[in-house]
């Protein structure tokens, strides 16, 4: 896997960079863009790069390909859309909006599957938990929220519901800067940070506050540590801190409890931060516009990468395999794959459209064959699933036509199922919950 990074800046004249992580040689340049924080991503497995633009009261999200400078697609969204996330497959794009609602795409079809009112205050933040099935935002209100994605496609739960949301985690006093979350799925540990110079780290799985770190400036990212020992966190005086996540409090450190140590290079504010798929090489950004790659080992900067004179608010790793012309001539694509034209998509939709009824605004895992492309998507919406059904049967009646047909329709019975399955199982993980709580509260009593 080769490893680009790609920067953003707000500067409009200084748009995307992108260098070889290993080399530091610079790629492509991707211009006319206005980057806000955290709105920055790629979708590598359609090899597209994603972006919110905000110029001149023109609020966009764009599309590249990853191999062209120039705007492949471009969105114009209901409101102005600062934080981006999408799942680790690029089928679904998840965007925060001005006026504190959350708004989910689908990339193949453009369709806004959902859209809710989350926060009192713009988004600030965005994240996935570790298995994909939990929303964590952040926002100008302070709160930080936990959103469960299968809820949110569940009109019976929502209306039995009290809260849409899953945990209202409210303790930071200011707006919150970024969230980011670890890696033991939907048990996973989230950290957050505000401008109340805390960082706050939050157990998904009891919905409680674990620990709060209190530090000398303001903090604007976060990035968790492979190993979760510790998470580092990119302040406004130029430091990036080194927080421990696991070890007891140290009342004697010189920068405060939990505090282990930092990295300087007399830099200007760290805006944004990322790891390398090594889990030791940590990108940082900064207000100085330029990019800083650390060995966290040995807490030294190896490379220095500039992007421009605006400052730097995102930094992405973006990983593309190295696939041989042989491997691509001898891999059959898929009928669909041709029919989507899955590479360039369509424009994101502004508003839910609710003429296409019930179905078109269900999402589908559908399972792949072991023959199938690898590089196929593997999500994808009933409306999209009901388009290829219809083109098959549009282009008539022929054996390959029938059999990718037939394909599809089992697909479908599989993934009703299995949506029916995990349903009852969450029902019944519920169940289990509150029964174990009704045992300890009466055994209390007794």
């Amino acid at each position: 896997m080769e490893e680009v990074v790609m920067a953003s800046s707000s500067s409009l004249d200084s748009g995307i960079g992108s260098w070889e992580l290993r080399s530091g040689s610079e790629r492509t340049r991707y211009r006319s863009s206005a980057t806000p924080p955290r709105s920055l991503l790629s979708l590598p497995r359609r090899n597209l790069l994603l972006s919110s633009s905000s110029s001149n009261n023109n609020n966009q999200i764009l599309f590249w390909s990853l191999d062209r400078p120039q705007v492949e697609v471009r969105s114009f969204p209901a409101e102005p859309i600062g934080p981006l996330v999408s799942d680790s497959d690029g089928a679904y794009v998840i965007g925060g909006g001005a006026s504190g609602s959350i708004y989910l795409w689908e990339v193949a079809s453009g369709k806004l599957l959902n859209k809710w009112h989350a926060h009192y205050r713009s988004l600030s933040c965005l994240t996935l938990s570790n298995d994909e099935s939990l929303l964590i935002s952040g926002s100008e209100d302070g709160c930080v929220r936990v959103w469960s994605l299968m809820m949110m496609f569940d009109d019976i739960g929502k209306e039995a519901a009290r809260n849409l949301y899953r945990y209202n985690f409210s303790e930071h006093t200011l707006r919150v800067t970024d969230v980011a979350s670890g890696h033991g799925l939907c048990n996973s540990i989230v950290v957050s940070s505000s401008e109340d110079r805390t960082c706050k780290v939050w157990s998904l799985s009891e919905g409680r506050s674990l620990r709060t770190i209190t530090f000398p400036c303001i903090i604007d990212a976060i990035a968790i540590d492979p190993g979760e020992h510790a998470f580092y966190a990119g302040g406004r005086d130029g430091k990036i801190y080194i927080a421990a996540l696991s070890a007891e409090c140290n009342p004697n450190s010189s920068y405060g409890e939990f505090i282990i140590g930092s990295l300087s290079d007399q830099s200007k504010a760290v805006t944004c931060l990322t790891f390398s798929t090594d889990g030791v090489t940590l990108l940082s950004g900064s207000e100085d516009g330029l990019v800083r790659v650390w060995d966290t080992k040995s807490q030294h900067v190896i490379r220095l990468l500039k992007h421009g004179k605006g400052p730097v608010n995102n930094v992405i790793i973006v990983r593309q395999p190295i696939r041989s012309t042989q491997v691509l001539a001898n891999t059959p694509v898929p009928i669909s794959r041709k029919r989507m034209h899955l590479a360039i998509p369509p424009p994101l939709e502004k508003y839910v459209n609710s003429t296409d009824g019930e179905v078109g605004n269900k999402a589908v895992t559908m399972f792949q064959s072991p023959w199938d492309d690898l590089w196929d998507k593997k999500y994808c919406s009933s409306y999209v699933m009901s388009n290829q059904i219809r083109d098959h049967q549009q282009s008539g009646s022929s054996g390959g036509a029938e059999m990718e047909l037939e394909r599809l329709r089992q697909e479908c019975k599989r993934s009703a199922k299995m949506v029916q399955q995990w349903k009852k199982l969450y029902n019944d993980l519920q169940n289990v919950c509150a029964n174990e709580f009704l045992g300890e509260v009466q055994l209390g009593e007794s």
